[in-house]
């Protein structure tokens, strides 16, 4: 009998079964996909592809893309909002703050984002199980839009206390999309794109900064009378996501194993690869959905997380590698990019402009590494970056001595150690942190592993932006020091804990996890047709199409091997 021979034989080849009680699974896919009165697909795989793409770019541009873009424009209005909080002041209570008072109520404005944050990475987890990753998406442009017009409005009713909450409220927004938005493309995206599609992430997030940047310049939005419009500019990228966003499919994952829904799983899994739904990948979602129903529980919390022996390595591993992308002193080597440029002999009105070359330099990092993470891997991206970020914290702390000392040639020194500090932790650190939670974590554990990832992500970001004054004032030029440590205690950690995930699979992930514990696990026993396996290649879709296709006369069906 010939695979094309008629559509039965077809079905029993497509079927995916489990040995054992839950035998339902079996042909019911097959059955639901060639559906007669479903329309035959006739989109080619360049149409998956284009879908995908557009579906990144719609989630991203009101995601990750907004955290850059909110750290980036609150830096051009600094003088123009403590002025507002001084005369505001005034204004009340006849009497103007001091100095200090005004730069504590900064700081209050500077902390409300990672503190919102930080409340956003715990609604995260709960959102994505109950609404979806695209829904929460969504829903997470309330917090945006209403402190939009909380910024809009704050010269009106003279509140700089407004602007407080707005800046918690865009907080919440980031801390909801950086953790959802890296899980729903990591569960939407074929195997072999999956790190690629994911790192898109950090590229929107380096694209946020550096457009941020370019807005907040005096000749656009970073005039004095304009700021406030500079702070709500970030509404426009929240409406497109709105507008775009409903049309693309939610996560296949998400649809099959969390809402047991597979009409809607094939649906979604159809448009995003161009019509063509991947046998092994839907096998590969069908056996971790049984493993999810053989463990007996939902969703997991943070709590079962850090409970879990068998999943204290993973845990680890993400936490270390969340926290020390925010401790290894990035944000803060943007503190010192203005005084060396100064330094270097660049007019005060031309650094501005020239500020715009970190942006600029972290986007162009993080493109290059989107295009390698798939050829060198993640391990070898991360260990490289902060390894990389070690030696040039040496230098720069050796050109920062020097240049103190009068040393020629050293501010250009300095200059340069900015840059390629920026470059090495956008090639690495800055995107790959976020793949990790998806890779090695599956389905039911996932939410509550961005949960616990994304807190100490913003506390450790919260942290840096206090402590970061004092560590400058007590140690000086030797203020990078700390950073360096963290940088070469996190390469040594993770390069002896992390496995490389490049192109696994959850369960292979897990194993390997599981050697590192000497943890033994039951694997389901799956059959696996061989004549599917031969027509599936990895970077390749197998069309239900292809499969009714004879090319060969003497390939046999399923039922005659």
């Amino acid at each position: 009998m010939k695979l094309g021979a008629n559509c039965s034989s077809c079905e029993k080849l497509l079927a995916v079964g489990y040995r054992g009680k839950d035998t339902h699974f079996s042909g019911t896919m097959s059955l639901q996909m060639n559906s007669k009165d479903e329309p035959e697909e006739t989109s080619k795989p360049s149409g998956g592809a284009r879908i995908l793409a557009l579906t990144v770019f719609s989630a991203a541009i009101g995601g990750t893309f907004q955290y850059g873009y909110n750290i980036s424009i609150i830096n051009a209005p600094t003088s123009y909002i403590q002025s507002f909080i001084n005369d505001t002041y005034m204004e009340r209570w006849g009497v103007g703050l001091e100095t200090p008072q005004v730069t504590l109520v900064w700081t209050l404005i500077v902390s409300a984002f990672s503190l919102g944050g930080w409340l956003g990475a715990l609604l995260a987890g709960p959102l994505a199980v109950r609404c979806g990753r695209k829904n929460s998406l969504l829903l997470n442009n309330s917090f945006l839009f209403v402190g939009a017009v909380l910024v809009l409005t704050c010269r009106v009713a003279k509140s700089f206390e407004m602007i407080i909450l707005a800046r918690f409220l865009v907080g919440m927004n980031s801390g909801v999309s950086m953790n959802i938005q890296p899980m729903y493309f990591g569960e939407s995206a074929p195997k072999h794109l999956r790190g690629a599609v994911a790192f898109s992430s950090a590229v929107f997030t380096a694209f946020g900064i550096f457009l941020g940047q370019v807005v907040g310049i005096t000749g656009l939005l970073g005039a004095e009378p304009l700021w406030p419009y500079l702070l709500a500019s970030n509404a426009l990228p929240g409406l497109i996501q709105l507008l775009t966003l409903p049309w693309f499919p939610e996560s296949p994952r998400y649809l099959l194993i969390d809402r047991g829904d597979r009409e809607a799983c094939v649906r979604a899994l159809r448009r995003l690869r161009g019509g063509e739904a991947p046998v092994l990948e839907m096998e590969e979602m069908l056996q971790e959905q049984q493993q999810h129903q053989n463990s007996a529980a939902s969703a997991k919390t943070p709590w079962s997380l850090f409970k879990d022996p068998d999943l204290r390595s993973q845990l680890r591993t993400v936490m270390a590698a969340s926290s020390a992308m925010m401790l290894c002193g990035n944000d803060s080597i943007y503190f010192y990019a203005s005084y060396i440029f100064l330094e270097a002999g660049i007019p005060p009105e031309k650094i501005q402009y020239v500020t715009i070359g970190t942006g600029a330099s972290e986007l162009t990092a993080s493109i290059l590494s989107n295009l390698l993470i798939e050829r060198v891997g993640r391990r070898y991206l991360l260990l490289g970056g902060y390894s990389l970020m070690s030696c040039w914290s040496v230098v720069f702390t050796v050109a920062l001595t020097l240049q103190s000392r009068g040393v020629a040639g050293m501010a250009y020194l300095s200059m340069a150690c900015v840059f390629a500090y920026i470059l090495s932790f956008g090639l690495g650190p800055a995107g790959v942190t976020g793949i990790l939670p998806a890779e090695i974590f599956d389905q039911g554990a996932r939410p509550a592993a961005y949960m616990v990832a994304g807190s100490c992500m913003w506390i450790s970001l919260f942290l840096v932006g206090m402590l970061f004054p004092f560590i400058v004032k007590g140690l000086g030029n030797f203020c990078f020091l700390p950073f360096m440590a963290v940088c070469l205690v996190s390469a040594l950690f993770l390069g002896f804990t992390l496995p490389e995930t490049k192109g696994k699979t959850v369960a292979e992930i897990t194993a390997e996890f599981d050697r590192k514990n000497g943890v033994k696990r039951e694997k389901p026993d799956l059959l696996v047709h061989e004549p599917i396996r031969e027509y599936y290649q990895l970077g390749k879709a197998c069309s239900f199409t292809t499969l009714m296709q004879d090319s060969d006369p003497d390939h046999k069906s399923a039922t005659e091997i």
